[in-house]
């Protein structure tokens, strides 16, 4: 069976854009051209390949045809490169996922080494450590840094390091919450900031010290790195924050951890597609550089005077 690359980009282009009309206007062409072609290939396959959801989602079929035809575009463009007939197309973007700490941190420094070596871009896709994985696996990406360490069927994957994560707020709240020490009645009633329902960290700092002991504290909801770290400056809750988004608030004693060794590191690994793609091979060298030279922290924090107890957990 002989597969139209016109209808696979079409298909590859719903997904990646989440509507047939927002795919049309990336493909230049109308919105029942690209039904059309949809249906086409459906009727080709024998099979429904996406869910006319919103936004549209591929079936399973349908997700081994989105990587084909992203893995195809990719290997299209750097053969026409290599002879010398592919300054007058459009170079591709390569979907990637990438956690909301490691963008904010250091996977920006592997985007610029990476632009230094190629015309591709990167199409970032902004998601929790621990779910990125899922986006692999869905064909919605063709990389992505996960803390999954086990590889996704038909990826490789490699070892980046650890993001460490620490317990902090500021003296003040930790003076008025913590001065007899973290203790689960002070976990019970301390306000605490968590970026989404994803966001699983606190919870597991708060179970190291609590137990079984149900934990519901004030809650604090804060979708955003930098507003995250802010939050906490400000004093309106605890939290564990990356390391290096507040290591020199640690060092000036602007923020304190709450207790000694109140830190948590979380093992992070960047997967990628085989797809035989000199670009992908770039762009994991990039990502193999950045983190070792960003992701492991330079020092332990210190702890706050007056704090007790010890502990840590790792992930």
């Amino acid at each position: 069976m002989q597969l139209d690359h016109d209808n696979l980009r079409a298909l590859a282009a719903v997904v990646r854009e989440g509507s047939f009309e927002r795919a049309a206007a990336a493909l230049h062409v109308t919105p029942s051209a690209v039904s059309q072609r949809i249906k086409t290939l459906e009727s080709r396959m024998g099979r429904l390949l996406v869910l006319r959801t919103i936004p549209a989602q591929p079936t399973d079929d349908g997700r081994v045809l989105v990587r084909l035809a992203e893995q195809a575009a990719l290997l299209e463009h750097e053969a026409l490169e290599r002879l010398g007939m592919g300054d007058d197309r459009p170079a591709p973007s390569l979907r990637v996922a990438v956690n909301h700490d490691s963008l904010e941190t250091w996977f920006i420094e592997a985007a610029t080494r990476y632009a230094e070596q190629t015309r591709t871009t990167l199409d970032l896709v902004s998601e929790d450590q621990d779910h990125t994985a899922t986006l692999l696996r869905n064909g919605s990406v063709l990389a992505a840094v996960t803390t999954l360490g086990d590889p996704v069927q038909g990826c490789r994957v490699h070892s980046l390091g650890r993001m460490r994560y620490v317990a902090t707020c500021t003296p003040d709240f930790h003076a008025r919450h913590f001065s007899r020490g973290v203790t689960p009645d002070a976990l019970a009633n301390a306000p605490v900031l968590i970026f989404n329902r994803k966001d699983d960290l606190q919870a597991q700092f708060a179970r190291g010290v609590m137990g079984d002991t149900p934990w519901q504290p004030p809650t604090w909801w804060v979708p955003s790195s930098h507003a995250f770290v802010s939050a906490t400056l400000a004093g309106l809750g605890w939290t564990m924050n990356p390391l290096p988004m507040i290591r020199d608030a640690l060092e000036a004693g602007r923020l304190v951890p709450l207790r000694a060794r109140a830190w948590q590191d979380v093992p992070l690994y960047w997967q990628h597609w085989r797809t035989g793609s000199i670009s992908m091979e770039r762009l994991t060298s990039a990502v193999l550089r950045a983190a070792r030279t960003l992701v492991r922290p330079a020092r332990t924090p210190v702890s706050p005077p007056g704090a007790s107890g010890s502990g840590s957990s790792s992930a």
